[in-house]
């Protein structure tokens, strides 16, 4: 009896060192587990991170050529009012005839209307389109950031 006895109490240590070494494996498996995740987590952070600032570049150029389209397009505008405005003022024509006279300063009336309706409209348009550029460009930029999040 003494003989099972021991066989028996053999037989669990075994069966003790097998459960212990496999819960330690299991423990080491899922510790590494643990490790590749947070290093595959990190790796994912760096790579929206970058593409995000790169977006944010892109996007900081895209305004800046705006921003000097718009300089360049304010530039003209202000000259052709300018011009506008100087023609308007020489409509005029010098007459000795009253009626000329008054045609004449119906037609600088009118002429100095239609300039300043150009230059109101002028400076409308170019509003306009800065707004419409600062939209767009933040629209792509938002696109682009969301499509920088998901992975390729």
């Amino acid at each position: 009896m003494g003989g099972y006895w021991g066989a028996y109490q053999h037989g669990r240590s075994v069966e003790r060192t097998d459960a212990a070494l496999k819960s330690s494996q299991r423990d080491s498996d899922d510790h590494l587990a643990e490790v590749l995740g947070e290093r595959d987590a990190r790796q994912e952070e760096q790579r929206r991170a970058e593409a995000q600032e790169e977006v944010r570049a892109h996007a900081q150029k895209e305004r800046q050529v705006a921003d000097a389209g718009a300089a360049g397009a304010d530039a003209a505008g202000q000259r052709m009012r300018d011009d506008a405005a100087k023609l308007a003022a020489t409509v005029s024509c010098p007459a000795t005839d009253t009626t000329a006279i008054a045609r004449g300063q119906a037609a600088t009336r009118a002429a100095m209307v239609l300039s300043d309706l150009l230059a109101r409209a002028d400076k409308r348009a170019g509003e306009l389109a800065k707004a419409y550029d600062r939209a767009r460009i933040a629209g792509l930029t938002c696109q682009s950031q969301y499509e920088s999040l998901v992975p390729p």
